[in-house]
């Protein structure tokens, strides 16, 4: 089966298990969905997550964590992993951010081309094509294809990409033979399935509606 009608036939089934994702109207400031894929990098979801949580509790604003000392961002974030790493990364992008705009708000990026918001963001230190894809779809309700740690697993366990791949490369792969309209789901998805049926350590193969078109199962 060619990659785009087994991506198609994927796409129906996960749905079928999962139920349909419409991406909403984001109206929120694009920064917070950088700084939520910035604290993701190399943890687990629940951590991300609670690093996220942990901060904006703490500092509701981003003019709050960029005034705070380091010492005080690295404690609010340790939960997610690599806090040290990632509190000067935040805190290098809130400065460069506060030093060209004198204010966080980066709702301009919504009127940009997606090429000139990936010149914009690439910028930078940390912010890397992954970081990018991921605020185009969930931060700003664009139609891209982010490749995570789950979905590059479970791409090419059922053979839709070549294993010798990087993630990059992966992304642009499956996102030119992925209708626009269908990768905010597929996306969801394929995160959702790797979770909770096809996860990194004995997977789910046997209760798993994808088993038949999965090259790791015929293995």
């Amino acid at each position: 089966m060619r990659p785009t009608a087994k991506l198609a036939r994927i796409a129906v089934l996960l749905r079928q298990v999962f139920g349909p994702r419409r991406p909403a109207r984001r109206r929120d400031n694009p920064l917070d969905a950088v700084i939520q894929t910035l604290l993701s990098q190399n943890t687990s979801d629940v951590n991300s997550q609670r690093a996220y949580a942990s901060l904006r509790e703490r500092f509701p604003t981003w003019e709050d964590v960029h005034r705070v000392p380091l010492r005080s961002l690295i404690s609010a974030i340790r939960c997610g992993g690599l806090a040290n790493i990632k509190a000067v990364r935040i805190k290098a992008l809130l400065e460069e951010i506060w030093a060209e705009q004198g204010h966080f708000d980066l709702s301009f990026l919504r009127d940009l081309s997606d090429e000139e918001v990936q010149a914009y963001l690439a910028r930078f230190k940390g912010v890397g094509s992954k970081t990018i894809t991921c605020v185009l779809l969930l931060g700003m309700g664009r139609p891209a294809f982010p490749v995570d740690t789950h979905v590059f697993r479970v791409s090419r366990r059922l053979g839709l990409v070549d294993g010798r791949l990087t993630p990059d490369q992966a992304q642009a792969f499956l996102e030119s033979r992925i209708p626009p309209d269908d990768r905010y789901a597929l996306h969801l998805h394929l995160v959702q399935h790797g979770r909770q049926v096809c996860t990194a350590r004995r997977p789910l193969c046997a209760s798993c509606a994808l088993a038949r078109l999965c090259d790791y199962v015929r293995r």
